[in-house]
């Protein structure tokens, strides 16, 4: 049996159903039975609760053998992060009551760094509060998911793909989701100690996705930076709101100046195997 949390989540599937694919017995920690009915059919094992619930977690903890865990997303954390703080803390309570053999922890790129992370702060916390767990631990700093482009299928009807990255032509460590299930249930159902930092993902520049998408839609695309001081408006266009996007800005500049990526100190790296093209051609087919 392995816990999977964030199942109704990209990554969360995907890890799941690689490992039910296994021949794996898969529970799920998920905030509402009725949003995981599709789950329940195939056999997955549903355990009510929380993330910020260490009761629930405990429950969801019991008897594995092993666990992937991972951080809610917060699009608008408080200053102070106390968000990720109140799930890390349950997460460490249920830990010590219920240990895993082994654990897998989705992370970020960047995450080794103390500051200037933005929304990336919250795997930082995750990796500095599940580091000493006296049991393996393996965290998976993943780059920037593919899917997170696929607003790209509409956006880039007229030819351009509006994106914060700058310049356009440099590369950026770029993954599916597909990619980081796969990766999860391989080292859920893998021997190995200690801990491990492994940095997943292919470097891809903004201009590439924007010829990727223009593959699928059949015209030519290309990508546009966003101007700094435009960056407030067009997250609260997003829906984020006013006062509210300082988080995905620091990320952003973070990810610019270079501060943000991959640093190939004391980590492992492996390399995606499901392209751009790849993500957007499926989602087009089934839009």
């Amino acid at each position: 049996m392995f816990l999977v949390t964030g199942i109704t989540g990209k990554v969360g599937g995907a890890a799941a159903g690689h490992l039910l694919e296994m021949g794996k017995q898969v529970r799920a920690q998920v905030r509402s039975e009725a949003k995981v009915t599709a789950w329940s059919t195939k056999g997955v094992e549903l355990i009510k609760g929380e993330w910020e619930d260490p009761a629930a977690m405990t429950l969801a903890l019991d008897g594995v053998e092993g666990a992937y865990l991972m951080m809610p997303p917060i699009q608008t954390p408080s200053r102070d992060f106390r968000e990720a703080k109140a799930v890390i803390a349950s997460y460490k309570e249920a830990l010590a009551k219920s240990p895993p053999p082994k654990l897998v922890a989705l992370s970020s790129m960047g995450s080794e760094k103390t500051s200037g992370l933005g929304l990336i702060t919250a795997t930082h916390l995750l990796e500095e509060g599940l580091g000493n767990e006296p049991f393996p631990v393996a965290f998976v700093r993943a780059g920037s998911f593919f899917e997170n482009y696929l607003f790209g299928l509409e956006a880039a009807q007229g030819g351009t793909l509006p994106i914060f990255y700058a310049p356009t032509d440099r590369k950026l460590p770029m993954v599916a989701t597909k990619d980081i299930g796969t990766e999860v249930a391989k080292l859920l159902t893998s021997e190995w100690t200690g801990k491990r930092f492994i940095e997943l993902g292919s470097l891809v520049s903004s201009d590439e996705l924007a010829a990727a998408l223009g593959a699928v839609l059949g015209r030519d695309v290309r990508a546009h930076a966003i101007p700094h001081e435009a960056w407030a408006d067009t997250l609260q266009h997003m829906g984020l709101p006013k006062g509210g996007t300082w988080a995905y800005e620091e990320m952003t500049e973070g990810v610019n100046s270079g501060w943000i990526g991959f640093s190939d100190a004391n980590t492992e790296r492996v390399e995606g195997t499901t392209s751009a093209k790849e993500v957007f051609a499926a989602a087009h087919a089934a839009s």
